[in-house]
Parts: C-alpha cells; sequence; structure tokens
C-alpha cells in the first residue's frame, strides 16, 4: 500500500515538473477543449496564450490556424497553416493535413490558383488522400470554367468591334469606283470603266455573302448534350456542397483538425 501511495505521489510530482516545463502543452489544451465546444474565440485566445510561451510550438500554430479557420479569421489563418506547412521538422503526413486546411482557407477566400497548389502540394506528401484528389480536381475545374467564361467575353468583344471596322472598307471601295468611273471624258474609257465595274460587283457581292455565311460559327454541342453536361456539374457541385458541409462540422484525424 506504502509502495502505492509513493508510486502516486511520484507521478504527481512529475506531471507537476512537466507542467512547469512546457506550460505551452496545457495552454494548448486548454484551446483544444475550447475548440472541441465550438466556443473558437476562446481557443484562439489559449492558443495564442502558448505561442507566446514557445513561439514555435507547432501544434499551437497549427490549431490556432484552424481555429482562425472557424472563425472566418481567413488571412490570418492562412498565414498560421502556411507555417505549420512549411515546417519541414514534421511528418509528410502532418504537413499533407496543414497544407489541405491552408487550401481550404484559400477556397473560402476565393483564391482558386493558390488552393489548387496547397492542394497539389498535400496530395505529394500523401497521395492517397481522397478528399484532397477532390478538391483538387474540384478547383481545377473552377478555373477552367473561369476561363472559359472569360474568352467568351474576349470574344464577343472582339466581334463586336469587327462588324464596324468590317463596314468602312467596302463603303471606301464603293467611292473609289465611282472617282474612277467620272474621271473619264471619253465614251469608250467610261463604257470600259462601267464594263469593270459591273464585272466587279457580282465578285464584291460573293465575297460578302461567303463572309456572311461564316460569321454565326456552328455550334459543336447539340443543346441537348449541352443541358446534360450541366445537369451533370450541377450533380458534381450538390456532391461538393455535401462534402464541404461534412468538413465543416469538423473531423479529427491523427489528433489533427481537419475540415
Amino acid at each position: 500500500m506504502k509502495r502505492y501511495l509513493l508510486y502516486i505521489i511520484c507521478m504527481f510530482a512529475a506531471a507537476s515538473a512537466s507542467a512547469q516545463k512546457y506550460p505551452e502543452r496545457g495552454m494548448v489544451r486548454k484551446g483544444n477543449r475550447a475548440y472541441d465546444k465550438g466556443r473558437y474565440e476562446r481557443s484562439i485566445e489559449r492558443y495564442e496564450n502558448a505561442l507566446r510561451v514557445a513561439p514555435d510550438n507547432y501544434e499551437a500554430i497549427y490549431d490556432l490556424g484552424n481555429a482562425l479557420h472557424r472563425a472566418e479569421r481567413y488571412d490570418k489563418a492562412a498565414e498560421m497553416l502556411g507555417k505549420a506547412a512549411a515546417d519541414t521538422l514534421r511528418t509528410p503526413e502532418e504537413r499533407a493535413e496543414a497544407w489541405f486546411n491552408l487550401g481550404n482557407t484559400q477556397l473560402a477566400q476565393q483564391k482558386l490558383q493558390d488552393a489548387l497548389e496547397s492542394y497539389k502540394n498535400s496530395l505529394r506528401m500523401n497521395p492517397a488522400d481522397e478528399q484532397a484528389k477532390y478538391n483538387y480536381v474540384y478547383v481545377k475545374r473552377l478555373l477552367q470554367e473561369q476561363e472559359q467564361n472569360q474568352d467568351q467575353q474576349n470574344q464577343q468583344g472582339g466581334d463586336g468591334g469587327g462588324d464596324d471596322e468590317q463596314q468602312d472598307p467596302n463603303q471606301q471601295n464603293q467611292q473609289d469606283s465611282q472617282d474612277d468611273g467620272s474621271g473619264d471624258d471619253s465614251d469608250s474609257d467610261r463604257q470600259q470603266g462601267d464594263d469593270r465595274q459591273d464585272e466587279g460587283q457580282p465578285e464584291q457581292g460573293d465575297d460578302e455573302d461567303d463572309r456572311q455565311g461564316e460569321a454565326p460559327a456552328e455550334p459543336r454541342i447539340s443543346p441537348e448534350e449541352q443541358e446534360r453536361m450541366l445537369d451533370a456539374i450541377q450533380a458534381e457541385e450538390d456532391k461538393t456542397q455535401d462534402k464541404l458541409n461534412e468538413k465543416a462540422r469538423g473531423v479529427v484525424v491523427r489528433g489533427r483538425k481537419n475540415w
């Protein structure tokens, strides 16, 4: 019995010594308890207190980034998660989690290109992460859609300006041919001029008909196929929203927070 009591006393003494030597660990644990209860601002305070004591503590940095994301303080969250992801002393799995959460924060900021790179870095360190694969493909498709929309807008703007420019040369050609016909005094020259004008008019008309026929490009995708594609995209977006909602509830992975 005495040995048992002595053992307990030694355990408490060791725990007390450890708490005095590493006070940031206790602060991080308090932050985790507040985080689990959804008290994100309180958890932010706990993690920041831990970092004041130990500025390089990885757990405090990483957990602070997660709590800041939950509080929708995305700029500061990205800063903390980027710092955690860049820590080369951590395991590849830990850095993959940091890159993944950084990508989620950047996606919330609508920084799609940055988010794509973060998911790519996460997959480099953990190629088996299905969530990172899905998010990478999703963001890549969003970027492609943005580029397509931009190209369509540029094309529409270019077509509108091209019609006005095309009209001026035709008017100038007609004016030139009229000037050429009126400048000759002899009947034969006028007749030859009329003949040349008559011969040239059908050719100009043919060119105009050809240009008008080429203007409206034939659609490569039928309306039915476009409708099916839109339905498929909407279905994928619904799946993505469901997955994002699941992440929003919070999932603990290997002791780390991952949304």
